[in-house]
C-alpha cells in the first residue's frame, strides 16, 4: 500500500470536507434525534459509499483515456465552472 497516496489523499478529503453541506446536515440531525452514534454511522457509510464509487469510476475511466486526456479535460471543466461563475452570476448584490 502506498501510505504517502493514503496520507494524501485522507487529509486533502478531511479538509474539503471540514464545513461541507455533509458535515451540517450531520449536525443538523444528531442534535434533534437521541442517537448521534446512528447519525455517525450513517454518515460515515454514505461518504465511504461515494468515496467508493468515485474511486472506482476514476479507475474506469483511467483505464479508457490516457492521463494527459483527463487532466485537459478537468482543466477545461473547471475553467468554463469558474468562467460561469465570474461572467455570468445573475444574483442581486
Amino acid at each position: 500500500m502506498d501510505w504517502h497516496l493514503l496520507g494524501l489523499s485522507f487529509i486533502t478529503v478531511f479538509l474539503s470536507e471540514l464545513g461541507d453541506k455533509s458535515q451540517l446536515a450531520a449536525i443538523a440531525l444528531s442534535g434533534r434525534c437521541n442517537s448521534p452514534r446512528a447519525v455517525f454511522f450513517g454518515a460515515a457509510g454514505a461518504l465511504l459509499l461515494t468515496s467508493l464509487l468515485g474511486a472506482l469510476a476514476g479507475g474506469a475511466v483511467a483505464e479508457l483515456l490516457p492521463t494527459r486526456l483527463l487532466k485537459a479535460i478537468a482543466a477545461v471543466g473547471f475553467a468554463i465552472l469558474a468562467a460561469r461563475l465570474l461572467l455570468f452570476n445573475n444574483e442581486e448584490p
